[in-house]
C-alpha cells in the first residue's frame, strides 16, 4: 500500500543493492523490503537539488502513482520522505523495452501487435478512468514485466503526466515528443484525455509496419504535417494489413479530438476484442528490419543526448545560453551528417527514418526546430606540433582498425576507462565506463560503439597534455581540423560525436561556423 510518507527511515525496511538507473538528481537502484524479501526499484531523488518547481513536479507524480493500480503499469508500492531524498519504490521491471523484445522474437504478426496495443489501451483507459493523462506515451515507455514470454507490457514513466476534471479540455503547456504530438498541442489548442489516443494510434502504426506515421528533417514540417493528419498507408508493406487494423489506426489519428475514438471505444474495436479471427496470422519480417532499424536510430539518438548532458557537466561554466547554442550546434550536425550519410548508406534516405530530435518540453512554447544545413569546408591550414598531429592521427587509426576487426581487448588498451561515464538504455539497467563501449560492441553491431572512440580519444588527449576541457585546448589542437574534414568525408555514424565536440569548442568552432556560410551541403 503506497504511503504519502512515513516517520520510518527507508534503509529501516528496504535493503538496497546495484544501480539500475541514473538521473540527474535521481537514481534507481533494486531494494529489496526486509519483511518479505520481494525485490522493487527504488527511485531515490535528491531533493536537496530540487527547485520549488521541481518538488512540486516530484509531489504530482507520487501522488498520480499512488491512484494507480493495473497490471499494465508500473505500479509505485511506497513513497518515502526523509531530510534530503525521496524515495519511490516501484514494481521492479525486468524484460526491457515492448520494441527491442519484438525484434528479438522469431515470430511477430499482426495479431501479436493487436496483443499489445489491446494492454497499452487496458492502461490508458485505467489512468482516464483516473482523471490523468500521460502526455508522453512512446515506445521508450512501454516496458515488460519481464524476459518471459507473453509477459505483460507495462506503462511507465508518468513525470509529465497531468491530472484533469473529468472531460475537461485545457492548455496544460507543450509537453511531449515531436513524433508522437497531437495537432490540438501543436495548435496549442486546450487538450485533454485524447492526446493519448493520438499517440497510441503512432504507437500502433509503428508496430504495424516499423517506420511512424509522420515524419520529416524538418522538425517544422513534421509539425505541419501532424497538423494536417497528413498520413497514409503505402505499398507494399501496408497492402498485407487488414482493413480493421488501418480503421482503428485512422480512428486514433483523427484530427479533431472531439471525433477521436476513447481507450474504452478502441478496446472494444473487432481488431482488438476479436482479433483470433479479425488480425492476420501472417508473419511480418519487414516489420521487424523495419523496427530494428526504428530502434537503432532512437538509440543513437539517446546517446547523442546523453553525451551533451555529459559535456555540460564536464564543463561547469556553461551558462543556459551555452547550452542552448550547444544544443541547436548538435542539431545541425547531426543534421547534416544524416543527409551526407545516406550517400554511404548509413541511413535509408526514406520517409521510414526516426526524427533527430526529441525534446521533453513542459515549458509553453519553446520548441528545438533543426537549423539550416550550411556548406562542406574549404581546406583551412591551422598550425599545431607536427608530433600531437601523428599521435592522434595514428590512435585514430588504431581504433578504427580495432572497432572493424571487433577487438574490444585491443580498444580497451587504447582508451582510458576512467574517462566516460554514460548512461544509455540497456534493459532499464545502468551502463557505465567502459562497460559503455563493451555494451554497444555486442549488442548494436558496433553502431554506437564506433559513436563513443572519438568523444574518449580527444579526451584522452586532453588528459594526456594535462590542460583539461578548456577553450585553450582546441587552440592547442589547431590540426583537429584535418580530423573535422575527415570526418565530414567519411559519413561515419561515429562522426556526430567527434564533430560536436569540435563544433562547440572555441576558437575552433568560430573558425569552422565563419566557413559554413555560402551553400548547403
Amino acid at each position: 500500500m503506497a504511503t504519502v510518507a512515513t516517520s520510518t527511515r527507508f534503509t529501516d525496511e528496504y535493503q538496497l543493492y546495484e544501480e539500475l538507473g541514473k538521473g540527474a538528481f535521481s537514481v534507481v537502484r533494486r531494494c529489496v523490503k526486509k519483511a518479505t524479501g520481494q525485490e522493487y526499484a527504488a527511485k531515490i531523488i535528491n531533493t536537496k537539488k530540487l527547485s520549488a518547481r521541481d518538488h512540486q513536479k516530484l509531489e504530482r507524480e507520487a501522488r498520480i502513482c499512488r491512484l494507480l493500480k493495473h497490471p499494465n503499469i508500473v505500479r509505485l508500492h511506497d513513497s518515502i520522505s526523509e531530510e534530503g531524498f525521496h524515495y519511490l519504490v516501484f514494481d521492479l521491471v525486468t524484460g526491457g523495452e515492448l520494441f527491442e523484445d519484438i525484434v528479438a522474437r522469431e515470430y511477430y504478426s499482426e495479431s501479436d501487435a493487436s496483443h499489445c496495443i489491446n494492454q497499452i489501451l487496458e492502461s490508458i483507459c485505467h489512468i482516464h478512468q483516473h482523471d490523468i493523462v500521460h502526455r508522453d506515451l512512446k515506445p521508450e515507455n512501454l516496458l515488460l514485466a519481464s524476459k518471459m514470454k507473453g509477459a505483460a507490457v507495462k506503462l511507465a514513466d508518468f513525470g509529465l503526466a497531468i491530472e484533469v476534471q473529468g472531460e475537461q479540455q485545457a492548455w496544460f503547456g507543450f509537453a511531449g515528443t515531436p513524433g508522437y504530438l497531437s495537432p490540438e498541442v501543436l495548435r496549442k489548442d486546450p487538450y485533454g484525455r485524447p492526446v493519448d489516443i493520438w499517440a497510441c494510434g503512432v504507437i500502433l502504426y509503428i508496430l504495424l509496419v516499423g517506420y511512424p506515421p509522420f515524419w520529416d528533417e524538418d522538425q517544422h514540417k513534421l509539425y505541419q504535417q501532424i497538423k494536417a493528419g497528413a498520413y497514409d498507408f503505402p505499398s507494399p508493406e501496408w497492402d498485407t494489413v487488414t482493413p480493421e487494423a488501418k480503421n482503428l489506426i485512422n480512428q486514433m489519428l483523427t484530427i479533431n479530438p472531439a471525433k477521436r475514438i476513447t481507450a474504452d471505444q478502441a478496446l472494444k474495436h473487432p481488431w482488438v476484442c476479436q482479433r483470433s479471427t479479425v488480425a492476420s496470422m501472417m508473419h511480418r519480417q519487414e516489420t521487424v528490419e523495419c523496427l530494428r532499424k526504428f530502434n537503432a536510430r532512437r538509440k543513437l539518438k539517446g546517446a547523442i543526448l546523453t553525451t551533451m548532458l555529459v559535456s555540460r557537466t564536464f564543463s561547469g561554466e556553461f551558462s543556459q545560453q551555452h547550452y542552448t547554442h550547444q544544443e541547436e550546434n548538435l542539431v545541425l550536425l547531426l543534421f547534416c551528417l544524416l543527409k551526407e550519410s545516406r550517400h554511404g548508406k548509413v541511413f535509408p534516405a526514406s520517409p521510414q527514418e526516426a526524427q533527430t530530435t526529441v525534446v521533453h518540453n513542459p515549458a509553453d512554447g519553446t520548441k528545438v526546430r533543426p537549423l539550416s544545413c550550411q556548406p562542406p569546408l574549404p581546406p583551412v591550414t591551422l598550425v599545431s606540433p607536427l608530433s600531437r598531429k601523428q599521435e592522434i592521427i595514428k590512435m585514430t587509426e588504431q581504433l578504427i582498425e580495432a572497432i572493424n576487426n571487433g577487438d574490444f581487448d585491443a580498444y580497451t588498451r587504447i582508451c582510458d576507462p576512467g574517462l566516460t561515464s554514460f548512461e544509455p538504455e540497456s534493459l532499464g539497467n545502468l551502463v557505465e565506463g567502459m562497460d559503455f563501449h563493451k555494451f554497444y560492441f555486442e549488442n548494436c553491431e558496433l553502431l554506437l560503439g564506433v559513436l563513443c572512440v572519438f568523444c574518449s580519444m580527444f579526451l584522452l588527449q586532453m588528459v594526456r597534455g594535462g590542460r583539461g576541457l578548456s577553450s585553450s585546448v582546441i587552440n592547442a589542437e589547431a590540426n583537429i581540423f584535418l580530423l573535422f574534414q575527415l570526418c565530414l568525408n567519411s559519413g561515419a555514424v561515429w562522426s556526430i560525436y567527434w564533430l560536436w565536440w569540435i563544433w562547440c569548442q572555441e576558437p575552433v568552432g568560430q573558425v569552422l561556423k565563419l566557413k559554413c556560410g555560402e551553400n548547403t551541403f
